[in-house]
């Protein structure tokens, strides 16, 4: 059975022990989502320190809740759905001065791990088009949790927040390429933030594997569990061709599906980018 690389190298090693990667213990793949360039004009930058995307956050020490408070972070949204969180028992964490607030993208079980099960028959014969199916869909039913990200950005931006899912790449993946383009950041760049989390989730694989193990049908199909797994730049580029597409653009698809007007729009763009 073919698995992946669980070692780090050193450059991996520097790359999680550096900017954009921060340090909370017990928190998989978390990192600042900004300090990238704009194009909206030549002199931004999207603002640091203003929004952090991580993997679920169950196994948060209490150094953890320490470290989580050091970064400014009050409010901690979760885009997990009530029977994904059961199901592995990955209960949300209790850190005083820190709200954990529930925003699932969808109610039942169609993102979470165990769901994607239906699509790995899709992953074996195109794995391309089964990230685009699986990005609609998150597309589709992720406006009413995304509104509650950005108008926490919009309303409190000196309140910095963390968003999450389980591993921090699909649903929490969109939700960070929909920001970043929506600030004005390149496809390219937003595709390297999005390849990131195959750097930010190895030191957590043996878990995250267990659990794929764990499920007879992952097991028989482990191949496309694998490509299931993956952060490939292209997917995400895919995923916002598509929002133009449909939407035409990151401003169209937030003000239909997640209600945010023309005003609340630049409001978040001015809250987010360090004008120089």
């Amino acid at each position: 059975m073919a698995d992946i690389d669980k070692t780090l190298n050193d450059a991996e090693v520097r790359l999680l022990t550096s900017a954009p990667f921060v340090t909370v213990d017990g928190v998989i793949n978390i990192r600042d989502v900004g300090g990238y360039p704009t194009a909206l004009d030549s002199t931004s930058i999207v603002k640091t320190r203003i929004l952090y995307r991580s993997g679920e956050p169950t196994r948060l020490t209490a150094k953890g809740g320490e470290q989580l408070r050091a970064l400014g972070i009050r409010k901690v949204f979760d885009l997990r759905s009530e029977a994904e969180i059961k199901k592995y028992k990955s209960p949300t964490p209790e850190i005083e001065g820190v709200e954990f607030v529930r925003i699932p993208v969808s109610q039942d079980e169609a993102y979470d791990p165990v769901s994607l099960v239906k699509r790995l028959d899709d992953f074996s014969v195109d794995t391309a088009q089964a990230f685009a199916k699986l990005y609609d869909g998150i597309l589709d039913h992720g406006g009413p949790a995304f509104e509650t990200v950005f108008r926490h950005i919009k309303d409190r931006p000196d309140e910095p927040c963390l968003i999450h899912c389980t591993a921090g790449k699909d649903r929490t993946g969109v939700f960070a390429a929909l920001y970043l383009n929506l600030l004005g950041v390149s496809d390219d760049d937003v595709a390297k933030d999005y390849n990131l989390t195959e750097i930010g989730l190895k030191p957590m694989w043996p878990v995250l594997l267990a659990r794929f193990k764990n499920e007879p049908i992952f097991k028989d199909n482990w191949e496309a569990t694998l490509k299931m797994a993956s952060a490939s730049p292209e997917t995400i580029k895919m995923t916002l061709a598509t929002v133009r597409e449909q939407y035409g653009g990151v401003e169209g698809y937030l003000k239909v599906k997640a209600n945010l007007t023309e005003e609340d729009l630049a409001t978040i763009k001015q809250n987010a980018l360090n004008r120089q």
